[in-house]
């Protein structure tokens, strides 16, 4: 790896400041495509947008990223839709690491309307001229998102001083100066690429991946044994997995648990031990999860713990395991006193998720599933939220290509929060718990056999917008937008025969509870959830009864 830093990202996310900043901290040149641009022709960005076209300013930053790549030891500002060419991606991850510098859309908006004390990148932006502005922010952004992602490492900069994330770019270079970046494929059916402490890992979303296992681990792992294990509504698609790892000379064995909540229990846990045991697993083999959340627990846990840790892949079979349970690492088992009490973190070699496995889920399973998908988009990504209401048919239906692109933007959130929250110490991940206060309470007090957890989430995530609606934080017309795309979706938005009071009491045994008060994740505007611990009693009362039939 080449020993440069590049900063990319939307224009106002603070590429300017931060990387001065950074080249001051570390004693490296600083370096700004842009002014190179300036310098090197004489005349304006704005000038040569107006009077050239962005096709001949995009060949001149092309021309530049070249030369400036040939140095090292700097720390380079890029222009916003420099990750547009493929080429300049290629070159930069070549002769470096590259940092996505993000910020949400409304923080990008006030910096660019106007200098504050941590930013100074008031400058004229030709694609931001628009008579609104910020809807173009948001249009233009989410285009780009994609292309962003393909960075090797994300820094959120809207609640960081500049020296704070100067700091977190250094780390960042720190992390990766001792060992090799992989290569972001260009491979279509990658959602991303997932950073942690233990290593980066890729997440395929796309149709009829199953076939590609075998070829897929013997590339990265080439383990010298598989143990499937799985559960009896999917065995026949873990065949095929199987198959394919046979044919790609790895032996392979299946277990086939009983599936449901009930059994992610410490129970299967030990016939699992014994029948990994039985068959002489060493560590060096390879455990491949094929199922739903459950089993990918359950597998992802064993992994973990069996011989003190083996590899482990996941290759989910159900909607809400390939938007949540699969991605992140976090793996446990039930006890009669709560969901999830016993567990570790094991983060996967890779994730496979093929979405043409959904389309033999029963109809109440894949409507569950929405639920996750959706909850990406609500708190986090605006733009997603109305690819999921203007093409409910087709992805309901699952289209292949309509369907498999939202589930990988979906996906791709989830990923990043990861890789911006490991172990879930930084308040960041917790955000992915909206709705899930409520929901874990519910499935609690109804044994976990009356909602599937998705059905769950979404009443939790009215919940979650009603109470959010009370705090003055979510407009009636933004809770009633939610209301109106979970419900396109089949998903209920209400329980029946259960006393809240019940609900309530169960939320006592909530992870998320710190010193007796609940952390609470609620939208503060669609597309940005915040974690608040000052929600008054009564509204979580209201907010129940509201949600009850």
């Amino acid at each position: 790896m080449g020993w440069n830093i590049y900063l990319t990202g939307f224009s106002g996310s603070g590429k300017t400041t931060i990387g001065r900043q950074v080249a001051a901290m570390t004693g490296w040149t600083y370096r700004d495509t842009d002014d190179e641009i300036v310098a090197g022709t004489g005349r304006a960005i704005e000038e040569i947008f107006r009077e050239d076209g962005e096709a001949a300013f995009r060949k001149l930053e092309r021309g530049v990223l070249e030369s400036v790549s040939q140095g090292e030891r700097q720390v380079v500002s890029t222009g916003g839709g420099i990750v547009v060419d493929e080429g300049n991606h290629r070159t930069m991850e070549a002769t470096g690491i590259i940092v996505c510098l993000e910020a949400r859309a409304d923080t990008i908006y006030r910096r660019l309307s106007g200098p504050d004390e941590t930013h100074d990148e008031q400058v004229v932006r030709p694609l931001l001229q628009d008579s609104d502005p910020l809807r173009r922010i948001i249009s233009l952004k989410s285009e780009r998102q994609p292309l962003y992602s393909l960075a090797h490492w994300t820094v959120h900069t809207d609640d960081l001083s500049v020296t704070e994330a100067a700091s977190e770019v250094i780390r960042a270079r720190e992390i990766y100066s001792n060992r090799a970046i992989s290569v972001p494929s260009q491979d279509a059916d990658l959602a991303a690429t997932v950073r942690t402490s233990s290593g980066d890992y890729p997440v395929w979303v796309g149709w009829g991946l199953s076939n590609t296992v075998g070829k897929r681990i013997k590339s990265l792992i080439d383990p010298g044994a598989a143990y499937v294990i799985t559960d009896n509504l999917v065995h026949r698609h873990a065949r095929t997995v199987q198959m394919s790892m046979e044919a790609a000379g790895i032996p392979s064995h299946i277990f086939v648990m009983e599936s449901g909540e009930r059994h992610k229990s410490l129970d299967t846990l030990t016939h699992i031990y014994s029948w990994l045991a039985e068959r002489k697993a060493e560590r060096g083999h390879l455990i491949v999860a094929v199922g739903g959340g459950v089993v990918g627990d359950v597998a992802g846990y064993a992994a973990a713990t069996y011989l003190r840790g083996m590899p482990v892949v996941q290759a989910p079979t159900t909607l809400v395991a390939m938007m949540d349970a699969a991605v992140g690492g976090k793996t446990a088992v039930d006890l009669p006193q709560g969901k999830n009490l016993v567990g570790a973190f094991k983060q996967p070699e890779f994730v496979l998720a093929d979405v043409e496995a959904l389309s033999t889920l029963p109809e109440r399973a894949l409507v569950s599933g929405w639920a996750e998908a959706i909850k990406h988009a609500l708190i986090l990504d605006e733009p997603l939220l109305r690819v999921f209401e203007e093409n409910v048919d087709s992805i309901r239906s699952l289209e292949p290509e309509t369907a498999s692109d939202a589930l990988r933007r979906s996906v791709a959130i989830k990923a990043d929060v990861v890789s911006r929250d490991e172990r879930e110490t930084l308040g960041v991940r917790a955000l992915l718990n909206y709705g899930h206060t409520t929901a874990h309470a519910l499935e609690a007090v109804t044994g976990y056999e009356r909602y599937l957890h998705g059905e769950a989430v979404s009443i939790g995530m009215l919940a979650a917008a009603l109470i959010s609606n009370r705090m003055g934080m979510l407009k009636d017309s933004e809770v009633d937008r939610q209301r109106s795309v979970l419900e396109a979706y089949g998903l209920p938005l209400k329980y029946r025969d259960v006393d809240p009071v019940s609900i309530k009491d169960a939320m006592s045994m909530d992870k998320k509870t710190v010193g007796g008060r609940i952390r609470w994740v609620l939208l503060d505007g669609v597309g940005n959830a915040v974690t608040r611990s000052d929600v008054p009693p009564e509204y979580i009362d209201q907010a129940l009864r509201e949600v009850s039939e």
